[in-house]
């Protein structure tokens, strides 16, 4: 077999899961209950966060917070403070893409 398969959860509950964590890229899956957020963190990396479903709610560099539907892909630079939440009632869930992958040269 030439291809690699990955899997990730199918579940509906609070999850964030590294899918490929490798030197090129790290492709993370996320779901986030109503009221959930990700801890306050700088960017280690360039990111790109997909709102596959539910509404994200972003601040960025202490910025206001801007609101992401589904089907929203929103590109974060590195080194970006960023605030990520779920305001809403409908679960949020997240593919975010780390490219290149932290820790690569590009970075040093």
């Amino acid at each position: 077999m030439i291809e690699k398969v990955y899997n990730m959860t199918t579940r509906t509950e609070h999850v964030i899961e590294p899918v490929i964590k490798d030197e090129f890229v790290h492709y993370m899956h996320m779901i986030l209950l109503q009221d959930e957020a990700l801890p306050t963190h700088y960017t280690n990396a360039n990111i790109y966060m997909t709102v596959v479903s539910g509404t994200m709610h972003l601040s960025l560099s202490d910025g206001e917070f801007r609101v992401y539907p589904s089907g929203s892909v929103v590109n974060v630079p590195y080194k970006i403070k960023m605030i990520a939440q779920n305001r809403g009632a409908e679960t949020l869930e997240l593919i975010v893409v780390k490219t290149p992958a932290p820790g690569s040269e590009i970075y040093q």
